[in-house]
Parts: C-alpha cells; structure tokens; sequence
C-alpha cells in the first residue's frame, strides 16, 4: 500500500504563494496518478488538479493559470500563486494505481492524506 503526507499549508494573505507537498511511502512503484482535492467549510471535496505518471496533467477552471502540479517520483507538489479568499479549504492528496502481492496479484491502490489547511484572507 501507500501512505501520503501533505505539508506546507498555512496562512497567507490575498495575491500571495504556497508550494503544497505530497510525500508517498511504501509501494510507490505502482502510483499510476497523483491528485490534489480541496474541502472548504460547508462544500464538497473538489479535484484541483491531477497528473499522470507522463507527466501530463489537468486543472480544475478556477486554477488555471494559477496553480502549477508537479511530480518528482513519489512526491507530488502544488505551486498556488495569486491566491484568493476562495482557495481556502483542506488540502488533499490522492494516489492511485496498482500494486502486486508476492505471488504477483494485483491489488487496486487507492491512498490519501490527511490533508494540510491553507488560509487565505482578503
């Protein structure tokens, strides 16, 4: 399996950057996708962004142009740049692909964190 930790949230003003990191442990071989979700209070869980392991990677709308997701092996990163009041809300990563048993039987690997906050005020 997989274990995911966030870090680098906190609080920042209007206009203002954070760089989110997602470290993976344990069967990191089998990542096939790396995900950034967001929770704001009151809301649902949304899918910010996400990238494949090429590298190719997809955007929520009200990111684009603002938010950039890498992935360096089993690390995924979320550059936040222009950060508005309303990118405030729990910051989850999500991993998902395959792993293999000793006796080679694949198992459906579907892992997240426990989520960091980012805070951003007007």
């Amino acid at each position: 399996q997989v274990q995911l930790a966030e870090s680098g949230g906190g609080s920042v003003q209007a206009g203002g950057s954070l760089r989110l990191s997602c470290e993976a442990s344990g069967s990191i071989s089998g990542i096939n996708t790396m995900s950034w979700h967001r929770q704001a209070p009151g809301k649902e869980r949304e899918l910010v962004a996400r990238i494949s392991r090429d590298g190719s990677s997809t955007y929520v709308e009200s990111v684009k142009g603002r938010f950039t997701i890498s992935r360096d092996k089993g690390t995924m990163y979320l550059q936040m740049n222009s950060l508005k009041f309303e990118d405030t809300a729990v910051y989850y990563c999500e991993a998902e692909g395959v792993y293999y048993t000793e006796d080679g039987t694949p198992i459906a690997l579907r892992s997240w964190g426990r989520g960091t906050q980012v805070a951003v005020s007007s």
